[in-house]
């Protein structure tokens, strides 16, 4: 039986997948959480086989839980299950120690699938990605978001999906001031004035929906 731990802060998120796996005969959820702060705790306290992780969790976000786990327990797959685009993300988290990615809107057998593979001991990133990574990987294609850091990259991401900086401030657990001084500092690295022009840059290079 492979035991699945959920990590979401959207509790339909979570119910959506516990449906998914408990459906299935050779797995089971056991357990889940909505933040950063009580995964680790669940992860470093219980043994499971797989970690299904979002990205933007209150507190402690994504990444760090990554980081912090892969430090304590190298082997443990962890499987990113995320809203936002593959092409803009997978190749980040990947290289922090993430088994695969996987976005929040695909179906139900792709993240079965996935699950299956990661446990094994494998990477797991969708056929189309694989393509564009491979092209990627020959050509120059620097762009001026992939200049961010992994936290700036996160405050990007959801300046462009039109939160203000109070809410970023909450779900990262941050200061209003230190956003402040991401924004800065994204708009310094990408040459822009604007949040305008944030946004725009995003929706041109489909980075955002």
């Amino acid at each position: 039986m492979i035991r699945v731990l959920v990590v979401d802060d959207h509790s339909i998120v979570r119910e959506g997948a516990k449906r998914i796996i408990n459906d299935t005969a050779d797995m089971e959820v056991a357990g889940e959480c909505g933040n950063g702060r009580d995964a680790l705790h669940l992860i470093l306290d219980n043994d499971y086989d797989v970690v299904l992780l979002d990205i933007a969790l209150p507190g402690i976000d994504g990444i760090d839980v990554l980081r912090a786990v892969k430090a304590k327990k190298s082997t443990l797959p962890i499987l990113i299950l995320s809203m936002y685009p593959e092409e803009q993300y997978a190749s980040r988290v990947l290289r922090e120690g993430a088994s695969g990615y996987l976005a929040k809107e695909s179906l139900p057998d792709e993240l079965l699938k996935a699950i299956r593979r990661v446990v094994l001991g494998k990477k797991y990133i969708s056929e189309p990605f694989a393509e564009s990574l491979a092209v990627s990987l020959t050509e120059d294609n620097t762009k001026p978001h992939q200049l961010l850091s992994k936290k700036e990259f996160l405050v990007f991401l959801m300046i462009v999906k039109g939160k203000v900086t109070k809410e970023i401030a909450m779900d990262l657990g941050l200061a209003r001031s230190t956003v402040s001084t991401y924004r800065a500092r994204i708009l310094e690295k990408m040459k822009m004035t604007t949040t305008g022009e944030l946004i725009r840059y995003a929706i041109e290079n489909q980075i955002t929906k």
